[in-house]
């Protein structure tokens, strides 16, 4: 039985499109080049922020330290609250709650950005932590980030099967697998089924209301 459930914040609690996108827009004016479109600028969320500039945008050390200072300009006033929470997870957190379920925010996103947006959102009642990468880009994995929140949980070897990770990406996959614990990929955010398959996940979640009939049996 699952008593524990990790949940992936960008693509899976709320839809952070207009915020991201437009902060790497910042970015991108701030280096002066030509910018993505916007369906290539969403295919960015998830991912921390220094794997997406130095993978994807191929930048060296100092460049993506620059264009990680110019996203944030944008988005620690504006940018943060261009969000906005997925129909159905407030049900469905509470309905967790509701079971005597363990909630645990573990995201990529900078910590205090995340409780930021928590709070903002009127969801920090569900949430025993909120977990996430710290401002120096450490502890900037989502297998650190995990790592860090079964940490607080006070979970070890013997209670991780009673873990299910929830994400929409294929590291949220990939970091579970890091920890040793199940995974529910979900198909309402940015990753494809193909994606989250490939990574591996244990369960697949084509909305809202499939996870928490999956949580039900599981």
């Amino acid at each position: 039985m699952k008593n524990y459930y990790f949940f992936d914040l960008d693509g899976t609690l709320t839809d952070p499109a207009l915020g991201i996108t437009n902060s790497f827009k910042n970015a991108f004016r701030h280096f002066g080049m030509e910018i993505p479109s916007y369906e290539k600028l969403c295919t960015f969320i998830g991912p921390p922020l220094v794997t997406t500039f130095k993978k994807e945008l191929n930048f060296d050390d100092e460049k993506t330290s620059e264009g990680i200072k110019a996203y944030r300009e944008y988005f620690s006033t504006k940018g943060i609250f261009e969000n906005k929470v997925y129909d159905g997870i407030p049900q469905l957190l509470k309905n967790l709650k509701a079971r005597d379920k363990t909630l645990v925010v573990a995201t990529s996103k900078p910590e205090e950005f995340a409780v930021k947006i928590i709070d903002y959102f009127g969801l920090s009642e569900y949430f025993t932590y909120v977990c996430g990468s710290c401002m120096d880009e450490t502890r900037s994995t989502k297998g650190e980030v995990i790592k860090y929140a079964l940490g607080l949980c006070g979970i070890y070897e013997a209670q991780k099967g009673q873990v299910l990770m929830v994400g929409d990406r294929s590291h949220d996959i990939i970091g579970a697998k890091e920890n040793g614990i199940e995974s529910c990929g979900v198909l309402f955010g940015y990753g494809s089924r193909e994606e989250l398959e490939t990574a591996g996940a244990d369960y697949i979640a084509e909305s809202v209301t499939a996870l928490d009939e999956l949580s039900c049996r599981i």
